[in-house]
């Protein structure tokens, strides 16, 4: 029975090495993404953007290693939870990858302007982002289901830094005619930041059931 065991076991390392590997390339993207946006650094917006590659082909090896887990006619439940553990948690960071593309774009914008009363909170909400997707980045590692209160306290700060800055920004709309490009931008990078921290609670939440 352990022999029959093995092929899958190897299997599900590599596919855990893929993802962890998707998600220190996503965390990376995400942190220059914002010191592209802070420092106005368009060589670094460009960069950014330029990996977002590399997190799609190490999705798309996650799809493979699945479909080849899956074409063993695996039975077991707990193997079948990994494997759809596993594709949900690709996608999560994909879309993590995705939003650090969308500030990069809007570093790219801004990049010429004078920024609005030092970007507001944003610098703020990216160290949180930065943090949870750092501890989820640990917890998938260590398999450590414990850290999922850290993970909820931290998304409960983003929604409400997220909260703050989006009626920030709104009353510039209203009362700034001339800063309402840069306010709705900055307002879509807020809008991601916050979105980064909700695949990392979803990643969290398959941690928890995988454990």
């Amino acid at each position: 029975m352990a022999k029959s065991k093995q092929p899958f076991e190897e299997e599900l390392k590599e596919l855990r090495r893929t993802l962890l590997e998707m998600g220190v390339a996503a965390e990376e993207m995400v942190g220059d993404a914002i010191t592209a946006l802070i420092r106005q650094n368009t060589e670094l917006a460009d960069a950014v953007i330029e990996r977002d590659s590399l997190v799609d082909r190490l999705e798309h090896d996650v799809q493979e290693y699945c479909l080849r887990l899956l074409a063993r006619k695996v039975a077991s439940t707990s193997e079948l939870r990994h494997i759809t553990s596993a594709l949900r948690v690709a996608s999560d960071i994909e879309r993590i990858a995705d939003h650090a593309v969308d500030i990069a774009q809007a570093a790219r914008r801004l990049s010429q302007e004078a920024i609005y009363k030092p970007l507001v909170d944003i610098p703020h909400l990216g160290e949180v982002a930065q943090n949870m997707l750092r501890t989820t980045l640990d917890a998938f590692v260590r398999r450590d289901r414990k850290l999922a209160p850290v993970l909820i306290a931290a998304d409960d700060e983003a929604d409400a830094l997220y909260k703050h800055m989006r009626n920030e920004l709104k009353q510039t709309l209203e009362t700034d005619p001339h800063s309402v490009a840069q306010a709705i931008s900055l307002l879509f990078v807020a809008h991601y930041l916050e979105r980064v921290c909700d695949h990392c609670t979803n990643i969290a939440e398959q941690v928890s059931l995988t454990c």
